[in-house]
């Protein structure tokens, strides 16, 4: 057993049980810093993996890394993607409107503010601010293991999912007061002139190209390590609520579920646009959208 990675899936799982880590140690009859020397690494006995399994609902063999996780909740599915990102040495993405690790400043900012107002209008204020900042801790977390890692990027995005995008702007679907939404816009118009850069320039490491005709069925993303990869599908895009939305993320290793996503992602990739192609269709739909809200 790898308890390295036990402890890790024992954190995403912590978190996607919505349990504290003192209840946890509670019900386990250990001390919180027990519980946390685990999820760090530490060597854990099958008993006591069979007995957390049954606190956190779920099968011994998700703990053990065996099969596919599950998460409905943002929190628990971005600390296992985090997770499994500082294996990756190139991440495949297919559908969604932006390549999270190409973001700029400029969706951080709105996107910090869109949580913050909403988390605000919460009947829990101080739970919902707790849970924004920590989904915003991850997306740093990931945002500096990409700037120190590197890892190479094939995306083949959404044109119907960026339209949507440019439209509603970052944090679609939060009740927010029209300022900020009208930053979130502003914000989403800028992701989309830098992908169109992105697009053009084709720096090294990033190829981006642009889907057209209907979103993928869903989104996913297959990230390739040297040991191993994992399949990964997301009904959550990176700008979603860290509370209040439905849906369930997968995470697997399995080798014929890497391999069947890695064959679909090839094939969106070859008839994708790209490069000058794919940059002037995007500057299109945001002159499209400019128009659009010009009229409304």
């Amino acid at each position: 057993m790898r308890f390295a990675d036990i402890g890790q899936q024992l954190r995403a799982y912590r978190l996607e049980s919505g349990l504290r880590a003192e209840e946890i140690a509670a019900r386990l009859g250990v001390s919180r810093a027990a519980l946390y020397r685990y999820e760090k690494g530490e060597v854990i006995k099958l008993d006591t993996i069979r007995r957390l399994a049954e606190l956190l609902k779920i099968s011994p063999l998700s703990l053990l890394g065996i099969g596919v996780d599950y998460f409905a909740r943002p929190v628990a599915f971005l600390e296992r993607l985090r997770q499994a990102e500082e294996e990756a040495d190139q991440i495949l993405l297919v559908g969604g409107a932006v390549c999270f690790q190409t973001l700029t400043d400029a969706f951080d900012g709105a996107l910090a503010e869109a949580w913050a107002e909403a988390a605000d209008a919460m009947p829990d204020r101080a739970l919902a601010r707790a849970t924004a900042d920590q989904a915003l801790g991850l997306l740093a977390s990931r945002r500096k293991l990409y700037q120190s890692r590197k890892p190479t990027i094939i995306g083949m995005l959404s044109e119907a999912a960026l339209r949507r995008f440019l439209q509603d702007g970052v944090a679609a679907g939060l009740p927010l007061p029209e300022r900020t939404r009208a930053r979130c816009r502003a914000a989403a118009m800028n992701e989309a002139e830098h992908l169109a850069a992105l697009m053009e320039t084709v720096p090294i490491g990033i190829q981006l190209g642009l889907g057209a005709g209907p979103d993928p069925a869903a989104p996913f993303m297959v990230l390739r390590g040297r040991d191993r990869a994992h399949a990964v599908g997301s009904p959550f895009p990176p700008d979603a609520g860290p509370t209040g939305v439905v849906g369930v993320a997968t995470i697997t290793a399995a080798d014929e579920a890497v391999a069947v996503h890695q064959r679909v992602a090839e094939a969106a990739w070859r008839d994708a646009l790209k490069g000058a192609d794919a940059a002037a269709r995007v500057r299109s739909l945001v002159q499209e959208v400019r128009r659009w809200g010009a009229a409304a």
